[in-house]
Parts: structure tokens; C-alpha cells; sequence
């Protein structure tokens, strides 16, 4: 499909008979359990955003990928 044009693409995908799955079943990741608030200050959050942004993320994936980063490094 990646030499179609989008309308090519939109028209194919429409078609019943192309909307049948391809390959094994995907199986998602569990879901996240538990929501944890924190307070940010206003700059630190501004700068959270810009991050995530320019890291095509968002907030959340970004802040937990940080701690990720931090819990992976020796205490």
C-alpha cells in the first residue's frame, strides 16, 4: 500500500473484502494499574511538554519513560 495515494488507500481499506486480519493476533501489554498525581511547577511542567512534544509522546508515556530511565540506574 505504500505507493498509493491516500484516497487509493482510503478506497481499499473501504472494500469488505480487504478487511479481513493478516498474521497472528496481537496481544496488548496490560494495562497501566494505578494513576499517580503529582504537582509540577509551572516551569517544570512547560518543559515536560516541550520534551514530550519534541519526542512525538505523550506526557504520561514521556514521564514514564523517565522513570523507567531513573528506576534502571543503581539507587
Amino acid at each position: 500500500m505504500s505507493d498509493m495515494t491516500p484516497e487509493q488507500a482510503y478506497d481499499f481499506c473501504a472494500e469488505p473484502a480487504n478487511q479481513t486480519p493478516q498474521g497472528a493476533p496481537v496481544r496488548r501489554r496490560a494495562r497501566n494499574t494505578a494513576a499517580l498525581p503529582i504537582r509540577l511547577p509551572a516551569e517544570m511542567l512547560e518543559e515536560v511538554r516541550l520534551r514530550a512534544a519534541a519526542d512525538d509522546r505523550s506526557v504520561s508515556s514521556w514521564v514514564r519513560r523517565a522513570i523507567e530511565h531513573e528506576l534502571s540506574r543503581p539507587a
